[in-house]
Order: structure tokens, then C-alpha cells, then sequence
């Protein structure tokens, strides 16, 4: 009986490693991503940095990932991040209210410029939404002040981001001028998502939230050319010659974080463009592995029998 038994382990063990497919073919996918990325970046005046993860496996991508570059309203990812988690402490609460200030108005605020001051009362929440979809610098500043600059960076910190640094408000150009500025890198801000995304920052409901909130309609690169009804929880960046966006892409069964940053650009619509093609062709890559078996068979409603 022992024997028997010992026969048909082998046998079984046998079978599974001659069943079992070769990650060989999805590799040669990746290499063709790679070589799609790598063209895009030969054409781009400019400099650019890309970091791509596959959530489901790992895998990844990544040119000139650990380069700092300039983040612009990308940096309000970790604002957000930050309010999240201070509210899941119990240190703030997201329907909090705050009555708008004129002192604290800034150009390129177009909905808190539009709000009476003295008089509108908003939530925390009100002003995480406007910062998100229509990048409003007055809510990004108010919310700045109230979650505290040192514990954006020392949450970074804790996820041993060291690299990203919240160093100013928006648009104080004098601090930018004096070299204080908003920075991070593409494998750090990759990092900071997966984080999220894996739990180790919020809890199930503030990460659930906090995509949500992040995946709020907004014009940017990352999704210009896929579909309208795919999940989007990103956050683009714009200042002169620079262009980054940053998020997650939620693929059904196959999500993936991705993140291209660009400085030094000739022309900021080509930096534009080149996130956006390198965003489309991850998407294809991404939306063919989520459709096909491991033997790299696609299965969809469409396919015959044959």
C-alpha cells in the first residue's frame, strides 16, 4: 500500500510539473511593453521615469525608476493619503467643516475662488474633492494646514519613503525658488500606492474610501485613451516642463499601478502624450493577461468554438 501510495504521488507530482505552463511567454508580453516604453522614451525631449506593477504578481517595470523629479499636484496624493489616515485615527474627522477664508485663497482655485468667504461652509471631504478633481490649490492648502506638513513626511517616513517630501504649499514660488519643492520618485510613489492598496497604511474601509476618492473623474493623462468605464485612482502633476501622473488602474482580476514622470520637456505636450501612450499600451498588456489563461488562450464572450 505504501508503495502504491508513494507511486501515485510521484505520478501526481509528474503530471502537475508537466501540466504546469512556463511563465516564459508572459515575460516575452512584458519584453514587448518594455521595448514600446523604451521607443517612447527615445523620442521624448525630455526626461523621463516610469515605474509599472502588476498587483497580482509583482512583476514589474521600471526606467530611471529611482530619479527625483518634480511632482506638482501629484504630491496631493500623500495630502490625501495623510488625511485618511488621520481620520482613521480619530484626529480629524472627514465631515469636519471649515468656513473658506479669503487669506486662504490661491490662484488656480477656481471652485474656492468662487465660494463666498466668511459665509460657505465645507467639509474636509468637500475640500479632498475638489483637490482631486479639479486639482483646487486653496483646498489643497487648507487641508495642508490642517492634517500638519511633518506628518505627511513622517508617515513617509514610516513606509521608508525618504525620497518624497512635502516641502511647500501650492504655489508659493519662493519656496520654489529656494529649492523647496514637492518631490518624489516613480518607484516611490509606486511604492506609496501599493502600500495602500495592500492594507499596510488604512484599513479596509479608509482604503476602499480613499480610492474612491482618488479615483474621482478628472482631466489627465493616465486614462486619456482607455475606456470610460475603467477605474482610475490617479493623480497628474503640470508645472513648466514638467508632466507626471501617478495612480492605480483597476483591471478586473488584473489591477496595476503605474507612474511616469517627465522633466526638462521642450514641448510639455509631448510629455503629455508620451504618458499617455505609455499609460495605453500597459492597459493593452494588462487588459490581454486579464482575459487570457495561463496558457495564453483569451477568453471572451466573442470567441468561437474552434
Amino acid at each position: 500500500m505504501k508503495l502504491l501510495l508513494c507511486y501515485a504521488l510521484v505520478l501526481a507530482t509528474g503530471l502537475a510539473q508537466t501540466a504546469a505552463p512556463s511563465s516564459g511567454k508572459q515575460k516575452a508580453v512584458w519584453q514587448k511593453l518594455e521595448s514600446s516604453i523604451q521607443q517612447v522614451d527615445q523620442h521624448l525631449d525630455g526626461v523621463m521615469g516610469v515605474a509599472i506593477e502588476d498587483l497580482t504578481t509583482g512583476d514589474h517595470f521600471f526606467l530611471h525608476e529611482d530619479e527625483v523629479f518634480a511632482q506638482a499636484s501629484s504630491i496631493k496624493i500623500t495630502v490625501l493619503a495623510n488625511l485618511y489616515l488621520q481620520a482613521q485615527q480619530g484626529k480629524l474627522k472627514l465631515t469636519d467643516l471649515y468656513t473658506v477664508q479669503s487669506s486662504d485663497l490661491v490662484p488656480d482655485s477656481d471652485i474656492m475662488n468662487g465660494l463666498t468667504a466668511g459665509v460657505t461652509r465645507i467639509t474636509l471631504r468637500d475640500l479632498a474633492t475638489m483637490m482631486v478633481a479639479v486639482s483646487d490649490n486653496s483646498a489643497t492648502n487648507v487641508l495642508i494646514d490642517r492634517v500638519g506638513m511633518p506628518n505627511v513626511n513622517a508617515m513617509l517616513d514610516a513606509l521608508g519613503l525618504t525620497h518624497t517630501r512635502l516641502r511647500r504649499k501650492m504655489m508659493d514660488l519662493q519656496a520654489a525658488k529656494e529649492g523647496r519643492e514637492n518631490i518624489s520618485s516613480p518607484h516611490e510613489m509606486m511604492n506609496l500606492l501599493d502600500a495602500i492598496y495592500h492594507g499596510k497604511l488604512l484599513n479596509k474601509e479608509s482604503t476602499a474610501d480613499f480610492f474612491k476618492m482618488l479615483s474621482t473623474n478628472k482631466n489627465s493623462w493616465i486614462p486619456r485613451d482607455l475606456p470610460a468605464d475603467l477605474k482610475i485612482a490617479n493623480k497628474p502633476g503640470a508645472l513648466e516642463a514638467v508632466r507626471n501622473d501617478s495612480g492605480i488602474v483597476f483591471v478586473e482580476g488584473r489591477p496595476y499601478v503605474i507612474c511616469v514622470m517627465t522633466s526638462f520637456l521642450r514641448n510639455e505636450r509631448d510629455g503629455e502624450e508620451a504618458i499617455s501612450k505609455i499609460s495605453l499600451e500597459t492597459w493593452r498588456m494588462f487588459d490581454r493577461l486579464s482575459h487570457a489563461t495561463e496558457y495564453g488562450r483569451v477568453v471572451s464572450p466573442g470567441n468561437g468554438a474552434r
